[in-house]
């Protein structure tokens, strides 16, 4: 019998640890900072090492919790782990070790404003820290930016599919207005967890620490610079693959636009309603919003920025995406930043009188 998907009201922190329950996760371990602290709490209040057999461990520390998932993912599970911005930021290492050793993951960001400990108001500052990679070495991870509740829920399972497809560690990079904002969902069907046979065999790479099996060793140390290199350039043609089939965006009101807005996460719901207030005023503009930030939606973003008559990066940050943007631009039009700092929101109606400056 299929199962009932009942319309459900919460946060998108709580969908979040809804959704990993449901989609068949092995491990969370995890630390509380604000604004995220909700997934571990919604996790411990569902208790589902008691139905699913799904791990939960507070951690002493954001360094041991992704270090526990460096460690479940290792040995073939689905294991994630959830901070904010300054607790991300301590996870560096342990995300480079994992993507050196291919090791595949979820790491979710509920971004607040910084630089340091700064507040815990929402905030888009942490692009860099994703798209760019915090640690050492060249490296990429995949980054999904929801924007909205249901997106928090769906991303869960989307980003283990794509983890595993390409063993990497996936970063689902959030925000403060949507883990705390409570919207409509329809959360993920169940799937059951795989079994250790099941594990084996659609992992053969990962170790499984039994003695009298076959162990696989997990590293990214290699002292041999010669095959250090070949490594690397494995992981070069891995990424370049990533960016030919897993490009991922919204278009939104578009097809006659001369301006364009490009935003991402929350900041994108906010660059909808001054669409919708700069079309009454006569204004053609329109949105591109990428629901990947890496690999970015750059052909894209060129494709279109050949009929406008500039581009402005919607971002509450000082200005990071549009680095992108205006790689992918490469000259074409004009491409401008309006952002908000320090936990501050913009509002509809400060973006559509930028956008009239910028006219006039």
């Amino acid at each position: 019998m299929e199962e009932k998907r009942e319309i459900l009201l919460m946060k998108g922190n709580e969908a979040i640890a809804h959704a990993a329950i449901r989609c068949g996760c092995d491990g969370y371990f995890g630390y509380p900072i604000t604004p995220q602290s909700e997934i571990l709490e919604t996790l411990a209040a569902e208790k589902p090492w008691e139905t699913t057999g799904m791990v939960v461990v507070q951690a002493e520390s954001e360094l041991a919790s992704i270090n526990m998932v460096y460690g479940g993912g290792a040995c073939g599970k689905r294991v994630m782990t959830s901070s904010s911005s300054p607790g991300v930021a301590l996870m560096q290492e342990g995300i480079t070790y994992m993507a050196g050793a291919e090791i595949p993951g979820l790491i979710v960001n509920v971004q607040r404003g910084g630089p340091g400990l700064g507040t815990i108001q929402p905030s888009q500052g942490d692009y860099f820290q994703a798209t760019r990679g915090g640690g050492n070495g060249d490296y990429n991870v995949i980054v999904l930016a929801p924007a909205s509740v249901q997106e928090m829920a769906d991303f869960v399972d989307l980003s283990f599919e794509l983890a595993f497809r390409y063993r990497t560690p996936v970063i689902m990079l959030s925000d403060g207005v949507i883990g705390q904002m409570m919207e409509k969902l329809v959360l993920p069907p169940f799937k059951s967890r795989r079994t250790d046979d099941e594990v084996r065999q659609q992992c053969p790479w990962a170790t499984t620490g039994k003695r009298g099996r076959k162990n696989n060793i997990i590293t990214s140390l290699e002292l041999d610079p010669s095959v250090m290199e070949t490594h690397n350039i494995h992981l070069q043609e891995k990424y370049e693959t990533i960016r030919q089939h897993e490009v991922r965006y919204e278009e939104y009101m578009t097809d006659d636009a001369d301006m364009l807005i490009m935003a991402f996460g929350s900041a994108s719901r906010i660059g909808q309603k001054a669409i919708e207030l700069c079309r009454q005023r006569g204004m053609r503009v329109g949105m591109l919003r990428p629901i990947t930030l890496w690999p970015f939606p750059s052909q894209e973003v060129a494709s279109l920025s050949q009929r406008m008559r500039f581009i402005m990066s919607l971002e509450i940050n000082a200005g990071q995406m549009v680095d992108d943007i205006r790689l992918a631009v490469n000259g074409t039009c004009p491409v401008h930043h309006y952002g908000r700092m320090g936990g501050i929101v913009p509002t509809p109606e400060e973006i559509v009188s930028e956008i009239e400056r910028l006219i006039n």
